[in-house]
């Protein structure tokens, strides 16, 4: 299921139209390069439909998020190294997150959140502090 924070009110966002890809590195340096097909989306995840979140769990790609993106953690803390101007706007709530990561840099954002509009290929770096190590079977 998506994830909705009912006392965040949506902000209207441009959804991509046309393919396009995100890297993941993970905290090892490992790429993930994932194919986004816009008719897919959503993938019924966790964070907002589109999210960064969201389009990795769809693709297996691990980002921890102990609120179930909702925006109500900074768990699921990225940062976005290229294309950070195709991703939508980040809202005072999200920013509000923000300050409680570690490791905050300006293009920081919370993967639950930020959703890219397609315009250009993206590169995502998923900070190796951000493991649920709470998390059962760790």
């Amino acid at each position: 299921m998506g994830g909705q924070n009912p006392y965040i009110r949506e902000q209207p966002v441009q959804r991509p139209t046309r393919p396009f890809k995100i890297t993941y590195i993970d905290g090892q340096g490992r790429e993930q390069v994932v194919e986004v097909d816009p008719q897919r989306i959503p993938y019924d995840e966790h964070g907002l439909p589109g999210s960064l979140l969201e389009i990795a769990l769809g693709h297996g790609v691990p980002i921890d998020h102990a609120c179930g993106g909702v925006c109500a953690c900074s768990t699921c803390h990225v940062i976005v190294r290229s294309g950070y101007d195709a991703c939508s706007e980040p809202t005072d709530e999200e920013e509000d997150q923000l300050d409680e990561a570690y490791g905050l840099t300006a293009n920081s954002r919370l993967a639950c959140q930020c959703i890219p509009n397609g315009r250009e290929d993206l590169v995502v770096e998923v900070p190796s502090w951000n493991r649920n190590l709470a998390r059962e079977g760790q």
